[in-house]
């Protein structure tokens, strides 16, 4: 499938797309303790979201297998950055659907542009072509999202459940999952240690 310029542009300014959340000892939610959360889309009707720093058992190669895509005896065979992703656990939301967080290079009609250079793909064909080696040059695969209702993110942040911060391509795409949590801190210049004195947006 050759990439077009037909993604579904929704940034804006003034919102927290395209930014990381990370949850504050203050997250009363413990689904959420110790996670972060790129911010797929963000506006006055809520928010929707991926969870980057948790991993699921099975591996893409896995998911690849289920849906038909490539014969388990074939996977050897597969790109290595497709043998090699890691399967996100995206949230609590329907986690059995996929989401796949990928660079700009690839776009198809069913993308959508969460930023300039960052788009959200959720259909079959990209799981094809990353498996074929015709796919974004990075990709993150997620399965399930989280979900805010029209002003609940907000509340959560206000009550220091959450600090957010713009996000980066290099740390969304960033292979060593268990380390991202103290990793964007630490690019915010934050100890971890001393996030209970802090609130709210950097």
């Amino acid at each position: 499938m050759e990439p077009n310029t037909g993604a579904t542009s929704s940034f804006s300014e003034g919102t927290l797309q395209n930014h990381f959340l990370v949850a504050m000892p203050g997250m009363r939610d413990e689904r959420f303790s110790g996670s972060v959360i790129y911010l797929c889309a963000h506006g006055d009707d809520g928010a929707m979201g991926l969870i980057i720093n948790r991993t699921q058992q099975l591996g893409f190669t896995d998911v690849l297998v289920e849906l038909g895509i490539v014969e388990r005896s074939q996977s050897i065979r597969l790109p290595a950055p497709a043998r090699n992703m890691a399967v996100r656990s995206g949230g609590p939301v329907d986690r059995s659907r996929g989401f796949v967080l990928h660079s700009g290079d690839y776009v198809v009609d069913s993308s959508m542009a969460v930023s300039e250079h960052i788009c959200l793909t959720a259909t079959v064909d990209i799981l094809r072509d990353i498996s074929s080696g015709r796919g974004p040059r990075q990709a993150l695969m997620a399965l399930g999202y989280s979900g805010w209702g029209a002003g609940q993110l907000e509340a959560e942040i206000a009550e220091n459940g959450w600090l957010a911060c713009p996000a980066t391509p290099e740390l969304l795409f960033e292979n060593e999952v268990d380390s991202l949590y103290d990793r964007i801190l630490g690019s915010m210049g934050i100890d971890p240690t001393h996030l209970s004195h802090l609130t709210g947006h950097a």
